[in-house]
C-alpha cells in the first residue's frame, strides 16, 4: 500500500513536473501533437491535471458507495463500465475543449487548487477510512481497478499522469 507520504511526494513531483513543462514549452511545443495519442502536448497536458480533477470529484462517492451493500457498488460499476464507450469520447472531447480554457495560463493554478483540496482531505483520512473500498469501472481506465480503497484513488491521479507524460512530445521537465 502507498502510504501518505508517497502520495503527497508524488502530488508535489507532478506540479514541479507541470511547471517544468509548461514554463519550458513555446507556443509550438504545445500546440505539437503528443505521442501515441490524438491530443495536442496542451491537451495532454490538461487532461493529466483532469485526472486529480476527477480524484477530488471522486472522494466524496468513494466515501458513500463504500458505506453501502457491496451489490450497490458492484452494480453502479457495471452500469459505468456499460458506458465506457461513450465515456472515451466525452472524455477525449472534454479535455480538448477544457485546454482551451485550462491553458498554459491557467493550468499551473488548477492543478494548485486541485492538489490542495485533496491533500486537505487526505490530511483528514485514518487507517480505516484509507482502507474503505467499492467497485470500479475498470474499462474506464488501465489503473482503475475492479476493486478500490480510497488508498488507491488517492494515489491514482499520479500513475495517470506519469502514464500519460510519457507521451508528451516535449522533452523531461528537469533535462
Amino acid at each position: 500500500m502507498v502510504t501518505k507520504a508517497e502520495i503527497l511526494a508524488g502530488y508535489t513531483r507532478a506540479r514541479a513536473d507541470l511547471s517544468a513543462w509548461l514554463e519550458g514549452s513555446t507556443a509550438a511545443d504545445l500546440r505539437r501533437k503528443s505521442n501515441g495519442t490524438k491530443w495536442t502536448n496542451e491537451e495532454l497536458l490538461f487532461h493529466m491535471v483532469f485526472g486529480y480533477m476527477v480524484v477530488r470529484a471522486l472522494l466524496p462517492l468513494v466515501h458513500i458507495i463504500s458505506r453501502l451493500p457491496k451489490p450497490a457498488g458492484t452494480g453502479f460499476a457495471a452500469l459505468l463500465n456499460a458506458g465506457t464507450r461513450p465515456f472515451h469520447i466525452v472524455n477525449y472531447w472534454g479535455s480538448r475543449g477544457a485546454a482551451l480554457f485550462y491553458n498554459k495560463r491557467r493550468m499551473a493554478r488548477k492543478l494548485d487548487k486541485t492538489l490542495r483540496a485533496i491533500t486537505a482531505r487526505l490530511d483528514r483520512e485514518n487507517p480505516a477510512s484509507l482502507s474503505r473500498s467499492m467497485s470500479f469501472p475498470d474499462r474506464w481506465d488501465p489503473f482503475f481497478m475492479p476493486s478500490m480503497t480510497l488508498n488507491d484513488v488517492y494515489a491514482y491521479p499520479t500513475k495517470h499522469f506519469d502514464f500519460h507524460a510519457q507521451q508528451l512530445s516535449l522533452g523531461r521537465p528537469n533535462d
